[in-house]
């Protein structure tokens, strides 16, 4: 009688523990497609501030064909990109290379770099790649955890049981970012610069140089030691 019990308990448990996994599974797959209709939401988002962008650059340097052309056929590709996330990343790299060629040549206008309307396109689109990024790390985060899962015992039993398959991580192409992380170039102050990771491009000493300290040009001499 008492063994009945036991096995009758071991397998309520085996049960429970079983519906309990496959929920988890649901909320975890649910939690990894909201997280990508974020990423989309911010990908539109660039994606249509890039016409007007190109529009404001061309009034300025219309001569640039071949860069407008560029970030015109980039932006449609990755527009029509719908399949799955790596195949998403592997269209906005392109992109991204084209837009940095796009604010090369809008850093040689100075009269450009003033334009408000510019100002005002670049700031917006410098906050949308910050939500992306940020909107990236979450559902990649998601997708590490879920996959896990997947990958786990006893989980994966449930997973292969049911059909929960691993998710594909959104990344964009290394290659494409550079040492410090795509570049960002700021013409809201007096000088432009390039930016990597939100830090100013700035050149610093050479390794294994002390910083060299600038001192006025009129700068009084030093006073005289008292005398002992």
């Amino acid at each position: 009688m008492w063994v009945l019990i036991v096995l009758l308990a071991v397998f309520l448990l085996i049960v429970f523990g079983g519906i309990a996994s496959y929920n988890r599974f649901v909320s975890q797959r649910n939690l990894v497609r909201d997280a990508w209709a974020n990423i989309d939401t911010e990908l539109r988002r660039r994606y249509d501030l890039i016409p007007n962008l190109v529009e404001t650059v061309r009034g300025y340097a219309s001569h640039e064909r071949e860069v407008f052309e560029n970030v015109t056929k980039a932006r449609a590709m990755a527009t029509a990109a719908t399949g799955s996330p790596a195949e998403q990343a592997a269209a906005e790299g392109p992109l991204v290379a084209a837009l940095r060629q796009l604010f090369a040549v809008a850093e040689n206008y100075p009269d450009l770099k003033a334009n408000q309307n510019f100002l005002a396109l670049q700031s917006e689109l410098s906050n949308t790649e910050d939500r992306l990024q940020t909107a990236r790390r979450f559902y990649n985060s998601n997708v590490r955890d879920y996959n896990r899962r997947v990958q786990s015992f006893p989980s994966n039993l449930i997973a292969s049981s049911f059909g929960f398959k691993e998710e594909q991580f959104f990344e964009v192409d290394e290659a494409l970012r550079g040492e410090g992380g795509v570049p960002h170039v700021d013409f809201a102050g007096e000088a432009p610069g390039v930016t990597f990771g939100g830090q100013p491009g700035q050149p610093g000493p050479a390794p294994g140089t002390a910083p060299v300290r600038s001192e006025p040009e009129d700068a009084p001499p030093p006073p005289p030691a008292p005398s002992s």
